[in-house]
Order: structure tokens, then C-alpha cells, then sequence
């Protein structure tokens, strides 16, 4: 139990244990499924403690797998993790949405869908999110007959010129796929609006909008897929989100550690837990970042 002080008011945060370092996880874990931005990544590149703790976590004999929602497929967030100076061999792979979203979208013909369906695409760079699939960029929304959002642009594109783009596909019933749930995404600038609030616009409007990534199941049936015949007690999941990260590790019956130097950095903790309270995702222990102490 710890206890904070929020305003005047005393408060007892059952069920909240706060560490000071990975190492008081080492005798009951053998295997790390890791988030990447809030824990290892920050908006401007790696938290300078980062590529060290993945480092001795695998020297260790520990086994981690990087668990993201990130749009991308895995080889280009393998490829900005090296540029950013982590070891290759301090992780097993990066487990994406996006490269989740790949494989349901290759499916999508045998669901009865044309093999030429314009999609139109919500992300930095459009065709990269439908290479090698029997997909094509749409030209506008109004021939898109499928809507992808896998990224945002909170710097140039507010939510409400969205609704704007958006209104009239929902209109016409198109179906959304969201290979980033993420609601709050980490910038240099703070906290801003990430793709998952797209979706919830989307959603608003009227649309159907399928999920891919944490808190839901396929990730973490992707996970174990990787890793294999694992006993899921020496299993825990690390992440700065309560929303995906907490209540997906909670959901797939796993432990979890909620980082604070991500999305809720400016948080006191009895803020955090509150948030954790109202949705019934308490994470096993709270760290302040994901680091050895010593």
C-alpha cells in the first residue's frame, strides 16, 4: 500500500507498489513485453537510460519483446531503435499493430472485398501502410471504401478539420480499421491528440471502427504466438498507458508495471491512480522509469 498526498487530502493507494528499479523484478520475471514510446522512446528519441536497460534485462538471460501500438509495420521501428543506439540483441522483436494490421488486411479479399480496394489512409506516409498488400491509396474520400488510420498530425490538423474529412465516409457506412489506438501521443510540445482519438471522432460520426493493438486480445495472442510455450506468471508487461497498456496486460491475465515518465509524467501518482481506479486497471507496481536503480 502506499500513501500520497493529493491537495490535503490523504489518500491509501491499495494494491499500488511503487519500486525504484527493475531489479526488484528480476526473481520473479523471466520475460519483458516492453512499450516503446513513454518508456523507451520520447518524442525527440530515446530516454538516455533506455538502451542500457534492454541491454543488461538480455545479458541477464531475460527475455524481451517489444509490445507497440505503433501503426508501422516491424522493421522500421526495429530500424529507428538501432539508429537510436539499442543493441539488436537486447530484444527478440518488435511487435506492432501495425505489422498485425498487415496481416488482416492481406485478408481482407477472401472476406469477399475486391482486390483493388481504395483505401484511404490516415498517416505520415499513406502507401507505406499498404505495401505489398492488393490495396491502392485512394485518390480522395470519395472513392475510398475502406479507411485506415494509422497515424496523426496534431501539429498541422486539428480534430475538428478531421470531422470534416471524416463526416461524409461515415456517412456512406465505409469501415475504419485503427492500427494505433493510442488516444495521447508524447511530442515535444506535451501531450497531444493521437490516432485512437481519430477513431473515437470517427466513431462519433457515426462509423464502425475495428481495432488493432493494445488493450485488445490479438496483440497479446500475437505475443505468445512469439514466444511460445511460456509459463504467463513469469510474464510482465511495462508500459506508461493504464488505458492500453495496464488494462491489456490485466485483460490477458498478465502482470504489468506502469512507467511515469511517458504520458502522465506531470501527474502526481494519487492522479495516476485514480485514473487506474476509475478503470479498474491497477498496474502490480508503479516505476518512476524503466531503469536499474544501480
Amino acid at each position: 500500500m502506499v500513501e500520497n498526498e493529493v491537495g490535503k487530502q490523504k489518500i491509501e493507494m491499495t494494491g499500488f507498489k511503487s519500486i525504484t528499479g527493475i531489479e526488484e523484478l528480476l526473481e520473479r520475471y523471466d520475460t519483458f513485453l516492453v512499450d516503446q514510446f513513454g518508456v523507451l522512446l520520447h518524442d525527440r528519441g530515446a530516454y538516455p537510460h533506455a538502451p542500457d536497460t534492454l541491454r543488461r534485462l538480455s545479458a541477464l538471460g531475460k527475455r524481451v519483446v517489444l509490445l507497440s501500438n505503433s501503426g508501422q509495420r516491424s522493421a522500421p521501428n526495429i530500424q529507428r531503435l538501432l539508429s537510436l543506439g539499442f543493441s539488436r540483441s537486447s530484444f527478440e522483436t518488435v511487435l506492432t499493430s501495425g505489422e498485425l494490421a498487415h496481416s488482416y488486411l492481406m485478408n481482407l479479399p477472401e472476406a469477399g472485398l475486391s482486390r483493388n480496394v481504395a483505401v484511404l489512409v490516415i498517416a505520415e506516409n499513406p502507401a507505406a501502410h499498404l505495401d505489398a498488400l492488393p490495396l491502392r491509396v485512394a485518390r480522395n474520400s470519395e472513392e475510398a471504401q475502406l479507411l485506415l488510420i494509422a497515424g496523426s498530425d496534431p501539429r498541422h490538423v486539428s480534430l475538428e478539420s478531421y470531422r470534416t474529412l471524416l463526416a461524409p465516409l461515415a456517412d456512406k457506412g465505409i469501415h475504419c480499421l485503427c492500427t494505433n489506438p493510442d488516444t495521447i501521443r508524447l511530442s515535444q510540445f506535451g501531450t497531444t491528440y493521437g490516432p485512437g482519438a481519430v477513431a473515437e471522432l470517427y466513431e462519433a460520426l457515426g462509423g464502425t471502427v475495428h481495432r488493432i493493438g493494445k488493450p485488445y486480445p490479438m496483440m497479446y495472442a500475437a505475443a505468445f504466438d512469439w514466444l511460445g510455450d511460456v509459463d504467463q506468471s513469469g510474464v510482465v508487461c511495462v508500459g506508461d498507458s493504464p488505458v492500453h497498456d495496464i488494462a491489456g496486460a490485466q485483460q490477458a491475465g498478465l502482470d504489468s508495471v506502469l512507467i511515469r515518465s511517458g504520458i502522465h509524467a506531470d501527474e502526481s501518482l494519487g492522479e495516476i491512480y485514480n485514473q487506474c481506479v476509475q478503470l479498474q486497471a491497477l498496474p502490480d507496481f508503479v516505476l518512476e522509469r524503466y531503469q536499474f536503480a544501480s
